[in-house]
């Protein structure tokens, strides 16, 4: 039921064995980055307005903000605080330098939130702040434990990178493909909340005036009739938008594989390299 969930430290423990570490503290530090990673979405659902968490209701929908808020805060300090039980400073200043970027993603998520001519560098910027840190970091993190080389490490960080733009970008997509039910949220939820993700760049590229006019309107009005939402589906199918945005995410799945070629063949391998075809086939 969790859908994307815990793909992350999956990422890290897939890491660490590719790296030959088999310790305990890769588990210690899945446990880490999950903690980090459900910290932003308890804050991010309160920015959103979001009432539903993949079917179920948001943590701030059943206890409040106030509650919601100091959760997300326990388990950011929580999280590094685990992180101290290991004298690994290094290893603590990437989950820090993780964790600044992430928010300041979200800063400047927020500044473009409404922008319905946000550019496509723009919303880049802030799918590898927002997303693609924590996976690049996850993969690094692998890497540090299990003292790879310099250039292993940099593949990993790299790897993870590439593998979490790809998730964004087909988590963006599910917005406009996924059967609702399936997402556990009401589709059109991006458009609502201002959110412009790279269908609609595209379709605003490729589809006019008329497609132009639709999205200001839904993004001003931050409300979608089921008359438009069937025009903008239409749109998109016209205009190719969301094959051409799935493709983009096919080509960083690919260059995430691409960077585990430094590491020999073996099945630790071949299971980080499945990974990127699992996100790609994901419906929820």
């Amino acid at each position: 039921k969790s859908g994307g969930k815990r793909v992350r430290p999956a990422v890290l423990l897939m890491a660490a064995r590719l790296s030959g570490y088999e310790g305990d503290r890769a588990v210690l530090y899945a446990s880490v980055v999950e903690f980090i990673h459900t910290a932003t979405l308890v804050h991010d659902d309160i920015i959103d307005g979001a009432d539903l968490r993949r079917g179920r209701m948001a943590v701030h929908s059943r206890w409040g903000n106030d509650i919601t808020v100091l959760l997300g805060d326990y388990l950011y300090i929580k999280s590094m605080a685990l992180a101290l039980t290991h004298d690994n400073l290094d290893l603590v200043r990437l989950l820090c330098d993780v964790t600044l970027r992430m928010i300041e993603g979200e800063l400047y998520q927020l500044t473009k939130a409404g922008d319905v001519d946000i550019s496509e560098e723009e919303h880049f910027e802030i799918i590898r702040r927002k997303t693609a840190v924590l996976f690049g970091g996850c993969a690094q993190i692998g890497g540090l434990l299990g003292k790879v080389t310099p250039e292993r490490e940099t593949a990993l960080r790299e790897y993870g990178f590439n593998l979490g733009v790809a998730f964004q970008l087909v988590d963006d997509l599910l917005d406009y493909t996924a059967d609702q039910s399936a997402l556990g949220k009401p589709v059109g939820g991006d458009l609502r909340e201002g959110k412009v993700t790279l269908p609609i760049i595209v379709l605003r590229e490729r589809g006019g005036e008329e497609a132009y006019g639709i999205v200001r309107t839904v993004v001003a009005e931050r409300a979608v009739s089921s008359d438009q939402w069937n025009e903008i589906l239409r749109l998109l199918k016209e205009h190719r938008a969301t094959d051409l945005a799935y493709e983009r995410a096919v080509e960083y799945a690919e260059c995430a594989k691409a960077c585990l070629a430094v590491f020999p063949p073996g099945r630790e391998r071949d299971a980080l390299a499945a990974l990127p075809d699992y996100i790609l086939s994901r419906d929820r």
